[in-house]
């Protein structure tokens, strides 16, 4: 299409005054404006404006597809905005964007940090658990949320979680004449902001945070005795070599301790658990963990499970692995595809020498023995051993 239908145009608290020529003509000749209420009064755009859905449904824009139309955003569209939203579902030509400074871009600029060491994340319509695996101490994580409220709640929770020694900003209508800063303490907070808000600045202090090496604590997981523990679960991480962006199936999840490891390391997980209470388990662990939006709870039993599945590109299985089950997980790996299966049992450890001298890999026994008290001394109390095989289709 040579002349694009839609303009995404990205818009500060500037408004028409900060745009550029190309943001002003096509927002002068568009018949629809969509946006929030502050960026249509903003804009100055009368009558043609069309305020969002809540939620936003890219299906209204789409509803214009054909005539001229323009979209408002705050500052840059496809950081946290309804860009990339718009774009994946039209062709190439059909859209056209002008993106203005991004609200993350002024609250760097206003506090003088590095944008490119911060954790930038977006809380308007996500939980607050979406900043776990960010805090750390001295960590500087900057959140846009919804409202006052938003921030108040925002405030609370770090206290609750042993983060309310943090230093606090909140940022108010960045770049237009109504702009307010102000610092708190996280604790010290009681929501008494003027204005619109926009963005809340955290630099972490107090508690530690969530280690980031493989084999996290089994305290730090609900679970009822069903879990891959510590040690065991470091080594099934090692082989599983988890990626940014990869897809784990996590069969007989249990506690979803594995699929909680490797989403935090940027991948997503299907965990499949035939059991409902254990299922809850692991929808608990990545509430808690915040990653409810990257793995994904099914609830039946392998193989029947696998069926509407997209293909991963490893797999776990903690155990109960048999021939037909693995038949069925075979056939569905692409080439370079990881499996991880471990035996805690004679019958299923004699199936992984079966496929280990069919299908090469690695097999290996481990046996962990902790130190434990014995009367007036202590000796050595062995876990039963685990035999792992893994290896690459």
């Amino acid at each position: 299409m040579a002349d694009p239908w839609l303009t995404i145009i990205g818009i500060g608290e500037d408004g028409l005054a900060g745009l550029s020529e190309a943001s002003r003509k096509a927002l002068a000749r568009a018949e629809t404006v969509f946006g929030g209420e502050r960026h249509l009064a903003l804009a100055d755009v009368g009558s043609r404006g069309r305020p969002w859905p809540v939620p936003f449904d890219a299906d209204i824009v789409l509803s214009c597809r054909g005539r001229p139309t323009a979209v408002l955003a705050s500052g840059d569209p496809f950081w946290h905005g309804a860009g990339a939203s718009l774009a994946e579902r039209l062709d190439a030509g059909e859209w056209i964007a002008h993106s203005a400074p991004s609200t993350f871009s002024l609250v760097a600029a206003r506090l003088g940090w590095r944008l490119e060491a911060i954790a930038c994340v977006g809380l308007h319509a996500a939980p607050f658990e979406r900043l776990v695996p960010h805090l750390a101490r001295g960590r500087r994580i900057i959140c846009l949320v919804r409202d006052e409220r938003a921030a108040g709640d925002l405030a609370k929770w770090l206290t609750a979680r042993g983060w309310g020694a943090s230093a606090f900003w909140t940022l108010a209508a960045l770049g237009g004449p109504r702009e307010s800063i102000k610092a708190y303490r996280a604790d010290g907070f009681a929501g008494d902001l003027a204005g619109s808000l926009v963005a809340v600045a955290i630099e972490a202090t107090g508690a530690q945070g969530i280690p980031r090496s493989s084999g996290l604590s089994d305290d730090l997981f609900v679970h009822d005795g069903q879990i891959t523990k510590r040690p065991v679960r470091a080594l099934a991480l090692s082989a599983l070599a988890p990626r940014p962006g990869e897809r784990l199936w996590d069969i007989g999840a249990g506690s979803g301790s594995i699929s909680v490891e490797w989403a935090l390391c940027g991948g997503t997980a299907i965990a499949i658990e035939a059991r409902e209470d254990r299922a809850g388990n692991v929808r608990s662990n990545a509430a808690v963990f915040g990653l409810a939006h990257r793995i994904t709870v099914v609830t039946g039993r392998a193989p029947d499970a696998f069926a509407a599945l997209e293909a991963p590109d490893a797999v776990f299985i903690g155990g109960g692995l048999d021939l037909a089950m693995f038949d069925a997980i075979w056939s569905r790996l692409t080439s370079g595809a990881r499996l991880v299966a471990h035996a805690v049992t004679l019958e299923t450890e004699a199936l992984l020498g079966e496929l280990h001298q069919r299908h090469g890999g690695e097999l290996m026994r481990v046996e962990i023995a902790h130190a434990a008290p014995l009367g007036r001394y202590r000796s050595w109390e062995a876990a039963r051993p685990v035999v792992q095989w893994s290896t690459v289709r």
